[in-house]
């Protein structure tokens, strides 16, 4: 009976050691700009995986076993649609498992848009991805993160607001007195939210930009029109028969950094679906390994 008991509860005994969450960080400890008065039925909520109506975002280091860490960091942005935030599958399950590569990862709990708590819903995520980066930049030295190995990784609509980083870090949408870059060193992008044409998720565009949103506004936010020969290298997956993102947005975006001449790299899983999150059970192929990899070959 005992050693059955300890066959169900080492590995998460083990896994709790090996991987030091720290406290939460909040993102605005002096103030939440882009904000209003948060109405008294606007209080956040965390059913198990799921997490919605943020107000008061959040970065949360995963740091790997001492001696382990490498110097490199990613940023994590949980996808939901921008209406809600996969906090588990999407988030420090994904951090442990950077951990064990020796990356300290740092998940961010970031505001989802809202016209009852930002004066401009549009920009509020942006505001918190480029606030994450800012942080970990700055702190580097005290996470023993080497400042020129920073990155990011965002799955659906955490992979939309990824690639808006990605592709729109020279403008700062926060107070950047230091002149602290902005610019992410890699991207990993998993069956990602790209456009807001017509292969939109027409859910997550909605969300972020309104129904009725100018031209201008839909271009901005198309992140395949955003490329530059500046983006960083970016790594994409997706599913051939995601039902919910159409595979051509990672395509898209692959297309567009292939035109600017940026390194990139894309899979396609021929069966998976869509919010697979680490492990896509229609397939042998881990998708995590293959990140990895790339990552090494890149110097990172």
């Amino acid at each position: 009976m005992l050693n059955r008991l300890l066959a169900v509860f080492m590995p998460a005994l083990i896994s709790q050691a090996l991987f030091a969450q720290q406290k939460p960080i909040l993102l605005y400890p002096d103030g939440v700009p882009n904000s209003k008065k948060v109405p008294s039925s606007y209080v956040e909520r965390n059913d198990k995986d799921w997490v919605t109506l943020v107000s008061e975002p959040t970065l949360t280091p995963y740091l790997p076993e001492k001696g382990k860490a490498n110097g490199t960091a990613i940023i994590i942005f949980p996808g939901g649609g921008y209406a809600g935030l996969s906090f588990a599958k999407e988030g420090f399950l994904i951090a442990q498992e950077f951990n064990k590569i020796g990356v300290t990862a740092f998940v961010v709990k970031y505001r989802l848009p809202s016209d009852d708590i930002m004066v401009d819903k549009t920009i509020g995520p942006l505001q918190d991805a480029q606030r994450a980066i800012q942080i970990v930049r700055k702190r580097a030295a005290e996470w023993n993160i080497q400042t020129n190995k920073i990155g990011i990784i965002g799955f659906s609509a955490g992979g939309h607001l990824a690639s808006t980083l990605d592709t729109h870090f020279e403008k700062a949408v926060i107070d950047n007195k230091d002149n602290i870059s902005l610019r992410p060193d890699f991207a990993l992008l998993i069956y990602p939210v790209i456009t807001f044409g017509p292969m939109a998720h027409v859910g997550s565009r909605e969300n972020l930009i309104g129904k009725n949103p100018s031209q201008k506004v839909l271009d901005l936010y198309s992140n395949e029109k955003q490329v530059t020969a500046n983006t960083p290298p970016t790594f994409l997956v997706h599913a051939e028969d995601d039902p919910t993102v159409p595979v051509q947005n990672a395509i898209m975006f692959y297309e567009a950094l292939l035109q600017q001449k940026v390194k990139g790299e894309l899979h396609i899983f021929q069966a998976g679906g869509h919010g697979f999150g680490l492990n896509n059970i229609r397939s042998k192929e881990h998708w995590f390994d293959w990140a990895a990899a790339w990552l090494t070959e890149n110097g990172f």
